[in-house]
């Protein structure tokens, strides 16, 4: 066991915490839990995982987050590789378009050079014309009276149209909720609820086949290809979804942050998952 995974341990234990119950308070998977316990980090999908893992486990344990990072970076895994390598590549383009924005630079700098003369002018007849008014209003007094009777009638009507405005789009945000309805042949059926305003998120560990369609398996193709991970795929749901996974335990569904036990099955799964109104789920489709 490692000196973090000890540091964690004791902590759970005091609060008097089983990894189940930290498994229902974080969404982290048990074994997950036990692998940061045991110092095992291979078995997490990734640093970022591993680092962002670490400090929910700590704030629910009651321990400073901030500090245990600090205190055992040296045994948290780095990510240099990876976010080196990506780079490397994209340096290469920008060689074959020096050329190109060499000339985009000749052009920008005659453009300033244009520009500054004219932007100089501006301000000049700018101060020309601030400087005229008072002339005008002088020799002719009637129009500032009139200009100052109507000014206070503009304010008196704005201040009650802006807290109208500020106070009425302060809509409650309700939580989303999934809930497993049913288990029609090998598809699993669940109900969204709030219905409106969500995101389908698949978190890709590994390589996956991925299938999302329109309302059923019929539907109307929104995505179909293998996925090699750690990838992450977004869709609005706005309509009923079918995902047919090819692998499952290498995918984690999430509706916003809300997020369910598909079971962990190393084979292929499909589920419908349906935005309902609020109070409207009754467990039928």
């Amino acid at each position: 066991m490692s000196d973090l995974g000890a540091l964690l341990r004791k902590a759970r234990e005091q609060r008097g915490y089983t990894l189940d119950d930290i498994q229902e308070y974080t969404k982290i998977r048990k074994r997950y839990l036990e692998a940061i316990e045991t110092g095992e980090y291979k078995v997490l999908p990734g640093s970022f995982y591993v680092r962002a893992f670490v400090k929910t486990y700590a704030e629910t344990v009651g321990l400073d987050a901030e500090e245990v990072l600090r205190l055992y970076h040296r045994e948290l895994p780095q990510p240099p590789s990876s976010e080196t390598a990506i780079p490397e590549p994209m340096i290469k383009p920008r060689r074959r378009s020096v050329q190109h924005n060499d000339r985009w630079g000749k052009f920008a700098v005659s453009l300033l050079m244009w520009a500054f003369p004219i932007l100089i002018l501006a301000v000049i007849y700018v101060y020309w014309t601030n400087n005229k008014d008072p002339d005008t209003r002088e020799l002719n007094p009637n129009p500032p009276i009139s200009t100052e009777t109507a000014s206070p009638s503009v304010p008196s009507e704005t201040p009650s149209v802006t807290p109208s405005e500020t106070l009425s789009p302060t809509p409650s945000i309700e939580p989303v909720t999934l809930t497993f309805v049913k288990k029609v042949g090998s598809v699993n059926y669940y109900d969204v609820t709030p219905g409106t305003g969500h995101q389908l998120k698949l978190v890709v560990y590994g390589r996956a086949w991925i299938e999302v369609r329109e309302n059923n398996r019929n539907g109307t193709v929104k995505f179909s290809k293998n996925v090699s991970g750690p990838d992450t795929l977004n869709f609005d749901l706005t309509v009923p979804l079918y995902v047919n996974v090819g692998r499952t335990d290498l995918v984690e569904f999430f509706v916003d942050e809300a997020t369910f036990d598909d079971g962990n099955a190393s084979g292929s799964t499909k589920y419908i998952f349906t935005p309902v109104a609020a109070g409207a789920s009754d467990g039928t489709e």
